[in-house]
């Protein structure tokens, strides 16, 4: 099993940073995804996290900006494994200027309604709708 870390960043007006993959990604390419990635070896899955964000986006967050939500378990046929996605949640001033765009086509913030419209990953498929219903997205991070 392996382990990734993503990152969910709301800006606001309560929108979700997301990050549009290119045709030349391995996992799900051309959906829309969470910044994140793997955890590397040894690597604390934190650290991880905010290592992933800085990478993508450019954004770089000091613990604890980011608080640890949930882990979901995601079946990726790249891989054809079933792998623990440990995901993140903070909230952010930044927006679309802010953002350097280390990965992927591109990364902007979405509204909650397009975010649900989207063609996304096989984990933000699961972890975007069960976030924007949670009580964690309706408290400190709107």
């Amino acid at each position: 099993m392996r382990r990734f870390a993503s990152v969910l960043l709301i800006d606001p007006a309560g929108r979700l940073l997301l990050q549009e993959r290119d045709e030349h990604a391995l996992i799900d390419p051309e959906r829309w995804g969470l910044p994140g990635g793997h955890v590397d070896p040894g690597e604390q899955v934190e650290a991880a996290a905010y290592r992933e964000l800085a990478e993508e986006t450019g954004l770089v967050l000091a613990p604890p900006a980011l608080r640890a939500w949930r882990t979901f378990e995601v079946y990726h046929r790249a891989y054809d494994s079933v792998d623990a996605v440990h995901v993140y949640v903070g909230a952010t001033e930044a927006d679309d200027a802010d953002i350097v765009v280390g990965e992927g086509r591109r990364i902007v913030f979405v509204e909650p309604a397009r975010a649900r419209e989207l063609p996304l990953t096989a984990s933000a498929s699961r972890i975007v709708p069960e976030f924007l219903d949670s009580a964690e997205y309706a408290g400190p991070c709107a």
